[in-house]
């Protein structure tokens, strides 16, 4: 069994075995029928992924990774709050007539700040910091902006990163105020495990752990019988990560610069319905 398979099955047993329901309380989301899309939840989950031992990525479905790159690389390379600039069509739904989704994610990120060093955006000042203040506390990314957050069409949910350097290790930890299990789950811990593994690379370090800390983690009503079924399936052993190159810059990589060698998974057949 895979480790992520693992860390997956255990979660979300315990919050459908003990989590809390919201049946009781109106509900921000609906389903595309305009229901209420109610959850069960847990508070205060965190998960440890080594990246040293094997690539964080599932089994008992499969997680569509290059597509989770394309994304990663959309907010954090490309900066971008544009749907147009991204393969998938996953962001759709809170995107407006050109295609913006307002000033949140690579939005935030390409911000520009002033620092002792010079002006940066939160992204060169991490790759400043990991080539010249490598052993520094203070590598965090931040894109939960209280003053911009009513012109964003949906609040960040993976907000926040700190990097650290242990040796000649890099470490990284990601905040994430609210969690989709079924959904998002691994496709976020996929995409911060590419954004470690490419930094630690750019700057001869080794990629190690991935903390993932989410306050809210639920699974959706109509998501519960997929779960479970899930569940019954057959866990494969976690593919090997190739690294096809390594670039002079991080705005140099692309999704064709990875691939997983010998992924087995579980084909899901049931469509999920992602509530709005």
């Amino acid at each position: 069994m895979s480790k992520a398979d693992e860390i997956f099955a255990r979660n979300v047993r315990q919050i459908i075995d003990e989590g809390v329901w919201d049946t009781d309380y109106e509900v921000r989301p609906r389903w595309r029928d305009g229901t209420p899309a109610h959850t069960v939840k847990k508070f205060g989950i965190v998960n440890r992924y080594d990246l040293r031992e094997e690539f964080p990525i599932m089994t008992l479905r499969k997680t569509f990774y290059k597509l989770a790159l394309d994304e990663l690389l959309w907010i954090w390379q490309k900066k971008s709050n544009n749907v147009h600039d991204l393969k998938s069509k996953i962001w759709d739904s809170w995107a407006d007539e050109s295609g913006s989704i307002g000033k949140a994610y690579g939005y935030q990120l390409g911000v520009k700040h002033r620092y002792p060093e010079g002006e940066f955006d939160q992204v060169d000042r991490v790759l400043f910091d990991l080539k010249h203040n490598p052993h520094s506390r203070r590598i965090i990314t931040n894109i939960y902006n209280h003053a911009d957050l009513s012109e964003m069409r949906l609040y960040p949910c993976a907000y926040s990163m700190t990097f650290n350097v242990s040796g000649d290790t890099l470490n990284g930890i990601l905040n994430q105020r609210s969690q989709d299990m079924l959904t998002a789950n691994n496709w976020n811990v996929v995409q911060y495990a590419f954004l470690l593994t490419m930094l630690a690379d750019l700057n001869g370090l080794r990629a190690g752990e991935l903390v993932h800390v989410i306050a809210d983690a639920h699974i959706y009503d109509r998501h519960i019988p997929i779960v479970e079924k899930m569940l019954t399936k057959e866990s494969y052993e976690a593919p090997a990560l190739v690294k096809k190159r390594i670039p002079e810059s991080f705005y140099d990589y692309t999704t064709e610069d990875f691939e997983l060698w010998d992924y087995k998974c579980n084909e899901l057949t049931e469509k999920i319905e992602v509530a709005v």
